[in-house]
């Protein structure tokens, strides 16, 4: 899939809900897009395992992780069972770490930022509801693009 999120832009504008610009690349795929799953947790990944372990049929993965920057919710195990199970992406609102090994990914990984602390794994969260963050609604369903100009959300598939 060739996504250029500036060409989606200027061709569909008025169907797209735009994040604000704060997440790096971290995966080793610098484009993706598909359908959206979301998570909505806070410093516990148990969830995160569980959803990953599935196939992942070219959907992205949006974690809510309450912007915490005091621990990763993805490292390098969870990401490679991303990548095997047919994920194309994850966007995290919070951390990640194993960075290196996760740029060497077959998957687009969006976060805040790294931390090299883990979760806990109290298995708490909510799956496929409306997560809000960056100025955008992320509805379970609706299309993700990302690339290295940002993250733009539509309820149909542009590509």
């Amino acid at each position: 899939m060739d996504i250029h999120t500036a060409d989606l832009c200027d061709q569909f504008e008025s169907e797209l809900q735009i994040c604000a610009p704060m997440f790096r690349s971290y995966g080793g795929k610098a484009a993706f897009g598909g359908p959206i799953t979301t998570l909505k947790l806070f410093e516990d990944n148990g969830l995160v395992r569980k959803a990953l372990e599935q196939p992942g049929n070219g959907r992205v993965l949006v974690i809510d992780g309450g912007g915490s920057m005091r621990r990763a919710l993805v490292g390098d195990q969870i990401a490679l069972l991303a990548a095997t199970n047919g994920w194309a992406g994850i966007v995290v609102y919070g951390c990640i770490r194993d960075s290196a090994a996760i740029g060497q990914m077959n998957l687009g990984v969006f976060a805040l930022g790294t931390h090299p602390l883990k979760t806990v794994k109290r298995n708490e969260g909510q799956t496929d509801v409306v997560v809000t963050f960056g100025g955008v609604d992320f509805v379970p369903g609706q299309h993700l693009y990302a690339d290295s100009d940002g993250i733009i959300l539509c309820p149909r598939t542009l590509i």
